[in-house]
């Protein structure tokens, strides 16, 4: 079976969408699926993490302008019109048999899905926002609470949707470390305090928290570890803020083991996105930042 990813990353869209694909797609390819990626070239693309997985990757050039259109709230995300992007994708996909294609892009809906229609077996969509048409044989969307009704109209009555939590893309790293990380759990303490804010954090907000940090009491023997991308665009301003801590902390970049981070923690500061669904796993309470 063939199989190939329509999915981007960048300092705007993040890390999560390419990290949950990356978790199906080698679940796909143990059963012996060809799976591959195709990826536009926005600054903080994952790429390169992509190849070390051991996936081929299409890349599409990035344009230094970027065309808005309003009828989708994150179109400017796709780096082209929906139009362009969609014949980009064909000019790979034209000459290949694909029986799926996945797309996980808040930009992307059946305008484009319906061009590349001709040139797949079958698509699937990973999405949360429920915001926008789809013409696909399997949603999933694996936000908590997620309804039926929350896609009525949005998908094709032939359309499988797999809704919930139930349904996260998660490591299995996440599995391996869970039952010990439950019991750590069944006398709480507080001695370590992880901070995540997501895979680059845009905004910052990993440095407004450290500084926040800074003027709490917290216990003396407490240890702060704040986990971030070597690629974040803030990394120097965090590096200063942590230096300016008055408790033992550690930045720790790029990491590989973020299930036994998560394991070994005992209250996180961290994003609402894919890792809540991580956090959740694991046990571990959280607080998501609301700094503005």
């Amino acid at each position: 079976m063939r199989v190939i990813f329509r999915v981007d990353s960048s300092f705007e869209i993040g890390t999560g969408h390419v990290m949950r694909c990356l978790v199906l797609a080698k679940i796909l390819k143990e059963n012996n699926s060809n799976v591959e990626f195709i990826c536009r070239q926005h600054q903080g693309h994952l790429v390169n993490k992509i190849r070390l997985n051991g996936f081929n990757v299409y890349e599409l050039d990035s344009l230094e302008k970027v065309p808005v259109n309003n009828a989708l709230p994150y179109s400017h995300m796709l780096g082209t019109t929906q139009n362009q992007d969609a014949n980009d994708c064909i000019g790979l996909l034209k000459n290949k048999k694909i029986d799926w294609l996945i797309v996980d892009h808040y930009a992307i809906d059946e305008e484009w899905q319906i061009k590349l229609n001709p040139y797949y077996k079958k698509l699937m969509v990973i999405d949360d926002l429920a915001n926008r048409n789809h013409r696909c044989d399997i949603l999933l969307d694996q936000t908590f609470g997620r309804e039926l009704e929350d896609y009525s109209g949005l998908t094709p009555k032939y359309c499988n949707l797999l809704l919930g939590s139930k349904y996260a893309l998660l490591r299995t790293e996440f599995f391996e470390w869970r039952d010990y990380s439950l019991k750590r759990r069944i006398n709480p303490k507080f001695n370590q305090l992880l901070v995540n804010m997501g895979g680059f954090d845009a905004g910052n907000v990993t440095g407004r928290v450290v500084r926040e940090l800074q003027t709490c009491t917290l216990p003396n023997e407490i240890t702060i570890t704040i986990v971030m991308s070597a690629k974040s665009p803030h990394l120097k301003d965090v590096l200063i803020a942590v230096d300016e801590l008055p408790y033992k902390s550690e930045i720790l970049l790029d990491v590989d083991n973020m299930a036994e981070i998560m394991a070994n923690a005992d209250i996180a500061i961290g994003a609402s996105g894919s890792s809540s669904l991580e956090r959740c796993c694991m046990g571990l309470p959280w607080h998501t930042s609301c700094i503005a």
